[in-house]
């Protein structure tokens, strides 16, 4: 992108949010408060930190939501985790190895010398969170009162991205809840399509959220950059992007890579993780890069994405696969404070277990 065009863009966005600000305050009452709280969260949804405009904007829902709303609060009273998580139980399905367990944290020097390059897990890292704790991110009655009435959220539908089906929508951060298996609320039918809220900034959104965390020391650290000399951090200012997953048990990422390193810390439930070494693209099959545009060519994002599902028995399309690239596959399931640290360009797929709830830190 081009100075000029990065002017531009930024100048549209400004555009964007004033206009989204005046859109959501004009002639706004009673019966169109909630349309006003959704003008509003769509301007953080597109466009992040909304340029300039992010304290503002989360100050004014905040007053719309005491002006026409009953104040949701949390009394407390979550105080086990309800969800039965699975033992780390390997050889999994197409794997070999488990992914390294440390006994001891690592300090950040020790990581930034010598354990970077290698992908390992922490068990119970973020045992001490509030989130696993005081403000229980199993609760749903504390996730309605971090976020306040009115809210919607992006989400995925269909539990691949990669079928035909797989589309992406905006949902009633309520509605949405309902439809998973937490803690202090009836247990509904699961709805005809799995829902999935996938590398969202939410904590940014429902800044409560974000002081329910501490941000691993190991974001930090100084890397080589003749080790991987390739990285680049995230481009905004604190070279730090934190995503949430939230969705039920059954949803799958699939077998893909990311140019980031990635802190990742399981809150709520359980995922079984697999991965492999960056040098087995070849064999994990990618999608090509499509020659022609029509119905049948690749979306450009897809190019880091696998076709094998790495969590099925049936990959004779595939027979390299199963080869070269399962013998040192790697495996492991994350329950509840685990972390796990992937380098940038490892081949990684997860599967939510149970009702799961996860952040992950690119850096």
């Amino acid at each position: 992108m081009t100075s000029r065009t990065g002017l531009q863009l930024r100048g549209w966005i400004r555009v964007y949010c004033d206009a989204s600000i005046l859109r959501a305050l004009a002639d706004i009452n009673a019966p169109t408060a909630n349309q006003s709280i959704s003008t509003l969260d769509h301007v953080l949804i597109v466009c992040g930190r909304a340029g300039d405009k992010l304290d503002l904007i989360i100050s004014l829902i905040e007053i719309i939501q005491r002006k026409y709303f009953t104040p949701t609060s949390y009394v407390g009273g979550a105080d086990s985790h309800p969800l039965t998580c699975i033992n780390d139980a390997l050889p999994l399905q197409n794997t070999n190895c488990h992914i390294p367990v440390l006994s001891d944290f690592p300090s950040v020097l020790a990581f930034q010398s010598h354990l970077v390059t290698e992908p390992f897990i922490l068990r119970n890292y973020a045992r001490n969170w509030p989130a696993l704790n005081e403000h229980p991110w199993y609760s749903s009655s504390y996730l309605r009162s971090v976020s306040g009435p009115g809210r919607i959220v992006p989400v995925e539908i269909g539990k691949d991205y990669r079928s035909e089906k797989w589309t992406q929508g905006l949902i009633n951060w309520d509605d949405f809840l309902a439809s998973l298996d937490l803690m202090d609320q009836p247990h509904l039918p699961p709805p005809s399509e799995t829902i999935y809220l996938a590398q969202h900034d939410l904590l940014l959104q429902f800044p409560g959220l974000r002081a329910d965390i501490t941000i691993p020391d190991y974001v930090y650290a100084t890397v080589d950059p003749n080790i991987f000399p390739n990285h680049r951090p995230p481009g905004n200012d604190d070279e730090l992007a934190i995503s949430a997953w939230l969705g039920p048990g059954g949803t799958i990422s699939p077998a893909h890579t990311d140019p980031y390193f990635n802190t990742f810390v399981q809150v709520v439930g359980c995922k079984t993780v697999w991965l492999a070494p960056p040098e087995f693209k070849e064999y994990m099959y990618p999608y090509p890069m499509s020659t022609h545009s029509g119905p049948t060519s690749i979306n450009p994002s897809m190019l880091n994405t696998s076709r094998v599902d790495v969590f099925s028995s049936e990959n004779s399309k595939f027979p390299n696969f199963q080869d070269q690239v399962v013998p040192k596959a790697q495996g492991a399931s994350l329950n509840p404070g685990d972390l796990l640290f992937i380098p940038p360009g490892w081949w990684h797929a997860m599967r939510s277990e149970t009702t799961s709830f996860s952040v992950s830190m690119w850096f």
